[in-house]
């Protein structure tokens, strides 16, 4: 069973060559087949590698006899290493669906690879993008050439598998609109729980029908959208109203297509807050930096985008410093330090230098006892000698809600009680990130409590060497996942239930954990 399962994770993408600790044994993974391209036998191929349902990872993970043993650090603190954190999901998926809608081939360079990315090429592949690897010895994999798919024609029925991608459910149906046809969306169990209404309704005053399936009465996954192909439409509306106050998605994914659209696109909000906000900066920057012209109405919850067309680009993607927050907190948790290397530089006034929302680690960890320092492209961050000694804090994370599960394990640790705020979104995320996160701290021995927007940690998690483990349920959701195996480096006895779950944004995950553990072993600050 132990070999089924590294044959599985194999196919979705992990470097080959590489030894993995796999609940507690390590297994040589084997080498990954290379192709020359990208060849679409069906909606669930990337490549020639199937994307393999969550499901399946379950199913698979269920026949292990133990979980996922987080390592826990034993050593003395003043350690130091270095870690290169593959591409950011969310540029990777922008990118790569821009590329789709360029007048010309591009070139992606680092790109992500994972299921999240996998998704999404297999939906463009589907729609009639076509995809090249270019290996250039990355131990993340190759670069991506990308041929853009002909707006004005598409397969007659396409049927789009979303996985859990939120960037996929939200992102492609807004791409097909673009299109003349018919296109079935659907995905694993929990994303047919996720919001879709403010897409559904935007795409609808556009011009698009959307068919919901069966007696349903909101718009969530499975639906067929029905598209007379908006880039054509002499009668697509230059102006939509939208709720977007359960993703910022909604709106991205409709300023991603505006430039194809006839009169291109200003897309006004009208309901609460917008929850990671700097998504929606990213994406309109990202059109910018692409020669779009696109820009935020004064005074308004507001952007338009203008008509244009969008040239072929090579582009080289930031590594995703949302999946860097782990790394950084396990310096955190150990008095250890961690170097990400190529880190976007802060402008000379210590403004962000990207728009990534994970460049608020440099904010959030000075916060809590770390020092942070930018220097020759890279950021280190060096942990207190001992976090448990620390008085708990209140974040308010409403504008990078994605870095909340690492903050939740930092502050599980703290001396006294903590609160995060403004993340009441995360209930419609993967998974209910609220619930879970609260399930899991009170299973780990702490005790923690929702709020109307967040979660409040009134006892901190301590555990001794001879209690019995534990094993940290997951959810299917990546954040989860490696919130745990932060805990876990701190306090002994942890196990992570299907920790395979983070192959949704990072693949490598324990493969790159050991590989820092190692280091610390080997090296002294």
């Amino acid at each position: 069973m132990i070999h089924r399962f590294i044959w599985i994770l194999t196919r979705l993408g992990y470097p080959p060559g590489r030894m993995v600790e796999v609940y507690g044994r390590e297994e040589e993974r084997p080498q990954v087949q290379r192709t020359g391209e990208f060849q679409r036998k069906h909606q669930t191929d990337y490549g020639r590698q199937r994307v393999i349902p969550m499901s399946e990872l379950s199913t698979a993970q269920n026949t292990m006899a133990h979980a996922w043993e987080a390592p826990t650090y034993r050593g003395a603190p003043g350690m130091s290493a270095r870690m290169r954190i593959p591409g950011s999901k969310s540029l990777t998926n922008r990118y790569l669906l821009l590329a789709a809608l360029a007048d010309s081939p591009s070139r992606l360079r680092a790109p992500l690879h994972s299921r999240d990315s996998a998704l999404m090429i297999s939906a463009l592949e589907a729609l009639g993008a076509q995809f090249e690897r270019i290996e250039t010895g990355s131990e993340f994999g190759p670069d991506l050439l990308i041929t853009p798919l002909n707006l004005a024609s598409a397969p007659p029925m396409v049927k789009i598998d979303c996985g859990l991608a939120g960037t996929v459910m939200r992102f492609v149906p807004a791409l097909a609109a673009l299109l003349p046809g018919d296109y079935n969306f659907d995905g694993d169990p929990q994303a047919r729980k996720r919001p879709m209404a403010a897409l559904c309704d935007g795409l609808r005053q556009l011009g698009a029908r959307i068919e919901r399936s069966g007696n349903d009465s909101v718009d969530t996954l499975p639906f067929t959208l029905h598209s007379p192909g908006l880039a054509a439409a002499s009668g697509t509306p230059a102006e939509i109203f939208i709720d977007a106050s359960a993703s910022s998605q909604f709106v991205s994914a409709l300023l991603l297509i505006a430039p194809r659209l006839p009169k291109g696109l200003t897309i006004h909000h009208r309901g609460n807050a917008i929850p990671s906000v700097p998504h929606i900066e990213m994406t309109m920057q990202t059109l910018r930096n692409l020669g779009v012209r696109a820009e935020a109405v004064a005074g308004e919850y507001a952007w338009r985008v203008f008509p244009s067309t969008i040239s072929g680009f090579d582009v080289t993607v930031e590594p995703d410093l949302s999946n860097a927050g782990p790394f950084l907190a396990a310096a955190m948790v150990t008095g250890n330090s961690v170097t990400i290397p190529g880190w976007p530089a802060p402008t000379a006034d210590g403004s962000p230098g990207t728009t990534q929302g994970g460049d608020e680690w440099r904010t959030i960890l000075p916060r809590l006892g770390g020092a942070v320092e930018f220097s020759n492209g890279s950021l280190t961050v060096t942990g207190p000698e001992d976090i448990t000694r620390l008085s708990g804090v209140e974040f308010n994370l409403q504008t990078a809600g994605e870095l909340a599960p690492t903050v939740a394990a930092l502050v599980a640790l703290l001396d006294s009680p903590s609160t995060l705020t403004g993340i009441g979104h995360l209930r419609g995320h993967e998974t209910d990130r609220l619930a879970a996160l609260v399930a899991e701290i009170n299973r780990l021995g702490g005790l923690a409590e929702e709020t109307a927007d967040g979660i409040r940690v009134l006892r901190p998690v301590r555990r001794l060497p001879q209690d019995s483990p534990v094993t940290v349920q997951t959810y299917e959701d990546h954040r989860v996942a490696t919130f745990a195996a932060v805990i876990g480096l701190h306090e002994p006895g942890v196990r992570i239930e299907n920790v395979q779950t983070t192959a949704k944004t990072l693949p490598q995950f324990t493969a790159l954990w050991q590989k820092m553990l190692s280091q610390w072993k080997g090296a002294r600050s």
